[in-house]
């Protein structure tokens, strides 16, 4: 990928992924009225899975069309297709899928405050804060992912450039491979592949992200189902299952400890890392103040020359006129 995130070369990068995503992707319907079908984007098939496992899917009053993604690069190319209705990514692809010209609108929102993103030594390194990573060789990941995100926020509060570090962007698969064999100093990563390199190499946590990330894990719908009322219903009912969803991890660790295990096919030592991670997002209003999290996530990549252009992100957050506040789910 280019250094500029410009919407062509996206589309050269993803066209081919969501071929596959779409042409591969094992497609459930839940059983439900037939006259409304909501076409759900899902990175891995985890949100599927999660509810199906939290067992709400029991009662669906729509059909749900799944179609699974890879990850949340090709999901998003799929939204700007048409191709889905809804889809879940965190901020920082979001906001550079909107950057891109995606006419999408963040629907429902949760955040974990940043925890489950980290920094990530050797357990024998000998760097010890962030200020030593000067010169050092750091994978954040992917561009413009959370784990960038936090790697630049990161070495801006140690008074860092980011031109003070050798960053390599690599994919998991390939970070963690490069991590392992020492051909990295450091690795920004989250989830299951920050709890397998501590699991399983012993990898020490240099920084998390509470403080510097939003943690927000975002819904997103294309304006076209946005427009039609039905589906605006169903969305709303599907964001409602979500956040019980999240809420059962918090309600059933050990339920969800062992179906993540099952579902990640890893360890129950690393499922039960992730666990608190993704039981600690809590559902935020669509407010400005959400508005104001997205927007600060923008101005941070067009800061590092990610993207170009200035786009105001409250215009991006659908809120109904009328709608109920917020209620989390009861636990």
């Amino acid at each position: 990928m280019s250094h500029r995130f410009s919407r062509r070369a996206v589309s050269r990068l993803v066209a081919p992924l969501l071929a596959v995503a779409l042409g591969c992707a094992a497609v459930a319907c839940s059983a439900g009225d037939d006259r409304v079908t909501l076409r759900v984007g899902d990175q891995t098939g985890m949100t599927e899975s999660r509810l199906k496992a939290a067992g709400l899917l029991d009662d669906v009053p729509y059909r749900i069309e799944w179609s699974q993604f890879p990850a949340a690069l090709p999901l998003h190319e799929a939204l700007r297709a048409g191709a889905v209705d809804i889809g879940g990514a965190a901020d920082s692809p979001t906001v550079a899928a909107i950057a891109g010209g995606s006419k999408i609108k963040a629907v429902a929102a949760w955040s974990n405050g940043g925890t489950g993103t980290y920094i990530l030594v050797p357990r024998d390194s000998t760097i010890r804060t962030v200020a030593d990573l000067k010169g050092k060789r750091v994978s954040p990941t992917t561009r413009g992912s959370v784990a960038h995100y936090l790697l630049l926020g990161a070495l801006k509060r140690a008074g860092l450039k980011p031109g003070d570090v050798q960053m390599n962007f690599l994919a998991p698969a390939d970070a963690n491979a490069a991590f392992s064999t020492g051909r990295l100093d450091a690795w920004v990563t989250w989830g299951v592949f920050a709890a397998r390199a501590r699991g399983q190499q012993g990898a020490r946590v240099l920084l998390g992200g509470q403080g510097i990330n939003a943690g927000l894990y975002v819904l997103s719908a294309t304006d076209t189902a946005l427009g039609d009322p039905e589906k605006v219903k169903a969305m709303a009912d599907f964001a409602d299952r979500v956040d019980k969803g999240f809420a059962w991890g918090r309600r059933a660790p050990s339920a969800y400890t062992d179906w993540f295990a099952r579902f990640a096919g890893q360890p129950r030592s690393v499922a039960a890392q992730v666990q608190p991670e993704d039981a600690a997002y809590r559902r935020v209003p669509m407010d400005d103040a959400f508005a104001a999290e997205l927007q600060k996530t923008h101005d941070t990549w067009v800061e590092v020359g990610l993207f170009t252009g200035r786009h105001d992100l409250r215009r991006f957050v659908f809120r109904q006129s009328g709608e109920p506040p917020v209620v989390p789910s009861q636990e």
